[in-house]
This record gives C-alpha cells, sequence and structure tokens, in this order.
C-alpha cells in the first residue's frame, strides 16, 4: 500500500514538476507569440488628424454687393439658373454683338453637365457666381451642414467646368442668404451678391413687360437680374436686344459687382 503510495506519489510529483515546467514554457511562447501579434506603440498610436483644407481663394467681403466696380453711371448684368443649352449661347451673343460683359450666376449640376458652355461664358469675358446646387429658395431655414454642402459643392463643380477660372461671387437663391452662408462664401472668395432691378423675365410676361419693369426699376441701383436658363428664355433674349442698346443710349456702361 504504501509503495503504491509511494510511487503514486512520486510519480505525481515528477508529473507536476514536468507539468510546470511544460505549462512555463508554453506560456513564455504564447507570450513571445502575443508579443510577435501586438502592433507597435507607433501604429497603435491614432492616425495624425490632417488640417482642414484652405479655401481656394483669398477671402473677401461677406457684405451683400450691389455696386458696380466701374465708376460712374454703370450696370451690372447678372444671369441666372444656367448653363442652359438653349439659351446661354443665344444671350452670349446678344452680349458679345453689344460689347457688354455679364456675370452668369450657375446651378452647379447645370455647370457640369455642360462644362463647355462654361468655358465659353469665362472665354467671352463673363465672370461667374456660384448659385447652388439644387436652387432651394428656402434654404435659409436649413442647416449650416446643408447651406455648406449647397455653396461649396456648387463652387466646385462650376470650377471644375470652367477648367480654373475661379468663381467670384456667390448669390443665394431668391436672396436666401444667412449670416453663416455669407460668412463661408466670403471665406472661399465669393463676394455675397445681390440685385437692384428684377426683371421679372421668369413670370410670364410679355417682352414690353419685361422692358418697362427694367426701365422702371432702375434708378434702384445698379445689378440688374435676368436669366438664361429654368425654361424658356426665348423673352428673355429679345428684352436684351431691345434693353442693351437703350441703355447705352441712356448713357449707361457696363461693369461687374465689386468685389
Amino acid at each position: 500500500m504504501a509503495g503504491r503510495f509511494g510511487r503514486g506519489r512520486r510519480f505525481g510529483i515528477e508529473s507536476g514538476i514536468i507539468g510546470v515546467a511544460t505549462a512555463a514554457v508554453a506560456s513564455a511562447a504564447a507570450v513571445g507569440a502575443f508579443a510577435l501579434l501586438q502592433p507597435s506603440a507607433e501604429a497603435d498610436a491614432p492616425p495624425a488628424k490632417k488640417p482642414a483644407q484652405p479655401p481656394r481663394t483669398a477671402p473677401v467681403d461677406p457684405s451683400i454687393v450691389h455696386a458696380s466696380d466701374r465708376p460712374g453711371r454703370s450696370l451690372n448684368i447678372t444671369i441666372d439658373d444656367g448653363p442652359d443649352p438653349t439659351w446661354t449661347p443665344k444671350v452670349l451673343e446678344v452680349l458679345k454683338e453689344n460689347g457688354v460683359k455679364a456675370t452668369f450666376c450657375m446651378i452647379g449640376p447645370q455647370a457640369a453637365a455642360h462644362p463647355a458652355l462654361v468655358k465659353k461664358v469665362v472665354a467671352d469675358g463673363h465672370r461667374l457666381c456660384d448659385h447652388t446646387i439644387n436652387h432651394n429658395t428656402a434654404m435659409d431655414h436649413r442647416s449650416e451642414e446643408y447651406q455648406s454642402q449647397q455653396i461649396l459643392d456648387a463652387q466646385k463643380m462650376i470650377e471644375d467646368a470652367a477648367g480654373g477660372a475661379k468663381v467670384e461671387y456667390y448669390r443665394a437663391p431668391g436672396g436666401a442668404f444667412t449670416p453663416y452662408s455669407r460668412k463661408l462664401a466670403a471665406e472661399h472668395g465669393m463676394r455675397p451678391l445681390g440685385w437692384n432691378v428684377d426683371s421679372k423675365d421668369f413670370e410670364g410676361g410679355s417682352v414690353a413687360t419685361i422692358e418697362s419693369t427694367v426701365r422702371g426699376e432702375l434708378r434702384n441701383g445698379p445689378t440688374v437680374l435676368f436669366h438664361d436658363g429654368g425654361g424658356n428664355r426665348a423673352r428673355t433674349v429679345e428684352s436684351l436686344k431691345r434693353l442693351l442698346p437703350w441703355m447705352k443710349q441712356q448713357g449707361y456702361g457696363f461693369g461687374f459687382p465689386q468685389r
């Protein structure tokens, strides 16, 4: 009994020693393998935060501009909602015939869809204006994130389509500016642009009605609003054919909105 117990006990001790040694070796191997699997302190560190992308151009005045950069008796012709493959070329032709430069306030997706027209506008000496992505006239009631997406995405679309020319102005759809949208646009090199004379060429009136509206409102200030997109603009084209020579006869010159 005692011998069996002793043999059994010794076997147990030896087994325990062997077991402990084996476990120690296994543990050391496991620790080594675990260490190999662990990332280094450098790899474990969070990636460095990228600096915010700077604006494309130098900041400008965030106040809404109406004044002309041309001294004296001067007008700023502005054209909204294009470019449109039917009406923009016709508007460009009338402007060229009269030696007038204008500011084209473009919808981002329209510019992206018609890059040749955007380049033509620039090549003819006109300036570019951001008129958002969706022309949402209630965007002043939307979040800052929404306003930012509408303004900055449109700016990129227009500038990409232009092949390098910069967007110099931002016009809120329907005049739906906010302090945030004005500041954002100005920080990205786009002067907020208002208007003094609304031709109402989108309301369906006759050419004579459009002419009468513009002539009657010129006393309000120099920036005149027309459209080359958003519908049939045959009346706009005809109105410009009549109004531009008349404006010259009244002693007006033509400039761009101040920057």
